[in-house]
């Protein structure tokens, strides 16, 4: 089993910056990406940000890029999310997610709990 937990989010001003953590723990086999989604009310999860193991590039949501940066530290199975420049519309609860890869090949997907970020003056 994989647990993820997060950190970090809260209230912050309009072109204020916050930082997510999330790391994982449990029997991890072999990781293909560890990222982050977001999800508002009435609205599906979206993709903000994902490190793909040995995958060159992060990818990006194209509402965030040159405001957020995604990183990880291998060591400690932890990802983060560098937010700056936040605005209002980023707004949302945003989840970890990770992608592993079992002994047999099969992909299984994990989520965290999820973490509040709010953006108001």
């Amino acid at each position: 089993q994989v647990q993820l937990v997060e950190s970090g989010g809260g209230l912050v001003q309009p072109g204020g910056s916050l930082r997510l953590s999330c790391a994982a723990s449990g029997s991890i086999f072999s990781i293909k990406s560890m990222g982050w989604y977001r999800q508002t009310p009435g609205k599906q999860r979206e993709l903000v940000a994902a490190h793909i193991t040995g995958g060159g590039r992060p990818n990006y949501a194209d509402s965030v890029k040159g405001r957020f940066t995604i990183s990880r530290d291998n060591a400690k199975n932890t990802v983060y999310l560098q937010m700056s420049s936040l605005k209002p519309e980023d707004t949302a609860v945003y989840y970890c997610n990770l992608e592993a890869v079992s002994g047999l090949m099969k992909t299984y997907t994990y989520w965290g709990q999820g973490t509040q970020v709010t953006v108001s003056a």
